[in-house]
């Protein structure tokens, strides 16, 4: 059971979220008329500052503060992949994130799925690109839930029953609300708090630790014994040869899927400015420095002896939390993960809405619907996507909705080639880039699920199967049949969809007449 000091001081952090909420009323414009881009880009009106919090809190969520320390509890060195995944997302964010946003920006496009249709003329290509990226966000979004169950449980602040259910519900009663009125702008200014708390609690937290443990070397050491080595040389704490090859895959093929989530395209065409979206991208690996921590504190739960519940590995950081920490730090760590996940499931629904709003209700249903309906009809989908998650949270047991997300990695790195690779080229046929989608979704999803609901598969045959990101395998696959089929296309006079973003952006050299330099 949570003491009073621990319980005063999450609520306290809680109560300060909900209060910024509030505020989010004063960032808006009073003579702007409702739109789409106001409620769900924040009228792509964000600074530097502020599109590095919202990109941050959006991209480093809840489930990813307990998610990594948990896999390093269980399994050592291999959870560490999240390190270079989200170091390789910052170059990726420089270059793709600023040049859709141009793109996106020029032409009046909310979400990928409108640059697509743009792009190709093809509204099935930008269909599936929308419906891909809301199947992909919808368990992501309910993995945010399960995160804040998990800390609320470990601190005893969670309590059994319907009571729990009902905290379940009144954390994301106020999150719905604001986000409902204000848009993107509540979980931006939440995101300033999520920031401080979760710097100021993390750096409290390591300190305390390595100061109890004796520093980081005897951290090591402990959790080398406690996965099994001698020593830290031997143990688990190192990847073994056959591990680098699946290290290595997921890591890359999980930073090419992120930037493919809606959620942080959302929060990236919030910026006002390609220009900020740069600063943004390199000032991220702040946010990586924090999942490194989180990661070495699940090494610490394990030389402290934690024990977690079986199948509960996530819940062994919050554990350590609750066993190390006084009161006051304790509620501050639990407060600060909880606010963790609020903003990335604020973000996540707002993004859905979104796509649902303009590439299926506006392009199938009601073409002609005013700006003012389509905001007020996202606020619906928001809504209830929102209430879709705390349905499935409590309807299905939590290894669904972890299964479901591992499938979504999967499944969003199948809409690459369409948005990414066509910033660069045109020459793709929006048919072979349907084709290749089908083919990537359909033997990404087989792969999974042939191996049990795991994201590494082998490949191969032979005493030593390569094994790899099934996401990055599916992909490869998906390019192929792309590019094969716009060759088959291209020779039997299939014509292409009119292309209307005037795309690519060539890079034209000017000389210099007093040095004769060549300048872009």
């Amino acid at each position: 059971m949570a003491d009073g000091a621990m319980t005063t001081t999450f609520l306290a952090v809680i109560g300060g979220a909900s209060l910024l909420a509030v505020t989010a009323r004063r960032l808006r414009p009073v003579d702007r008329l409702p739109s789409l881009e106001g409620w769900a880009l924040a009228d792509r009106s964000l600074g530097p500052v502020w599109t590095w919090l919202l990109l941050g809190g959006t991209i480093f969520t809840a489930y990813t503060f307990t998610a990594v320390p948990g896999l390093a509890y269980g399994n050592g060195a291999p959870a560490f992949f999240a390190v270079p995944y989200t170091v390789v997302v910052c170059p990726l964010a420089f270059v793709l994130l600023t040049r859709l946003w141009s793109v996106a920006r020029r032409h009046g496009y909310v979400t990928a799925a409108d640059f697509v249709r743009g792009r190709y003329g093809s509204p099935p290509l930008a269909l599936v690109v929308a419906l891909t990226g809301i199947l992909a966000t919808m368990p992501y979004l309910a993995l945010q839930l399960l995160g804040i169950r998990a800390v609320l449980t470990a601190g005893g602040l969670y309590p059994r029953g319907a009571a729990g259910d009902l905290v379940m519900v009144a954390l994301f009663a106020g999150l719905a609300l604001a986000t409902y009125r204000h848009g993107l702008r509540a979980p931006t200014v939440i995101s300033a708090l999520k920031a401080v708390a979760v710097f100021v609690s993390l750096t409290a937290v390591c300190w305390l630790v390595l100061e109890r443990l004796g520093g980081p070397g005897a951290v090591f050491e402990g959790a080398a014994r406690r996965l099994g080595g001698t020593d830290t040389a031997r143990s688990a704490l190192l990847l073994s040869p056959d591990q680098q090859p699946a290290y290595a895959t997921l890591a890359l093929g999980s930073a090419l899927a992120l930037l493919m989530y809606p959620h942080v395209l959302t929060a990236g065409f919030a910026a006002d400015g390609p220009r900020t979206v740069r600063k943004a991208a390199v000032a991220l690996p702040a946010w990586t420095a924090l999942l490194a921590l989180f990661g070495f504190l699940g090494l610490a739960a394990l030389a402290t002896g934690v024990r977690a519940p079986e199948g509960g590995a996530e819940s062994a950081v919050p554990m350590l939390v609750d066993r190390l920490m006084p009161g006051p730090l304790a509620g501050l760590v639990f407060g600060a993960i909880t606010v963790g996940a609020l903003v990335p499931a604020a973000v996540m629904s707002i993004a859905a809405a979104t796509s649902f709003v303009r590439n299926v209700y506006v392009e199938y249903v009601h073409p002609t619907a005013t700006p003012k309906r389509q905001v007020r009809i996202a606020k619906a989908v928001s809504l209830t996507a929102k209430v879709g998650a705390v349905a499935f949270v409590f309807g299905l047991r939590d290894q669904d909705a972890v299964n479901l997300q591992l499938l979504g990695g999967v499944w969003i790195l199948q809409i690459f080639p369409a948005v990414a690779v066509g910033l660069f080229t045109g020459r793709l046929h929006a048919r072979a880039l349907l084709a290749g989608w089908a083919v990537g979704m359909a033997s990404g999803t087989y792969l999974v699920v042939r191996e049990g609901f795991s994201s590494v598969v082998p490949l191969g045959t032979g005493t030593g199967p390569l094994e790899i990101y099934a996401g990055l395998a599916a992909l490869l696959l998906n390019l192929i049949v792309a590019v094969a089929g716009t060759a088959a296309l291209e020779r039997l006079g299939v014509p292409r969809g009119t292309d209307s973003t005037d795309l690519p952006f060539r890079l034209t050299v000017r000389r210099s007449p007093e040095t004769g330099a060549n300048h872009p």
